[in-house]
């Protein structure tokens, strides 16, 4: 099992390349609890927002989607 730590440390590695960042924040969303999902939501933007704000926005965005067409 991942730990949001865990996933932080990764997202700080590949944060020198937007498609790294991207998979791995991708995946990150499909494996933590949704509790987590939250909490790194918002430590992405604060930590990666100027940088990345499209791809955290997207990744984001697309976990929204999911849970729309889930609840109905």
């Amino acid at each position: 099992m991942i730990t949001l730590n865990y996933v932080k440390v990764i997202l700080e590695k590949v944060s020198f390349d937007a498609k790294l960042f991207e998979k791995e924040l991708k995946k990150a969303i499909k494996t933590l609890l949704s509790d987590e999902v939250s909490e790194l939501q918002a430590w992405c933007y604060d930590k990666f927002g100027k940088i990345y704000n499209q791809v955290i926005e997207k990744c984001f965005n697309r976990l929204r989607r999911k849970m729309n067409v889930l609840a109905q």
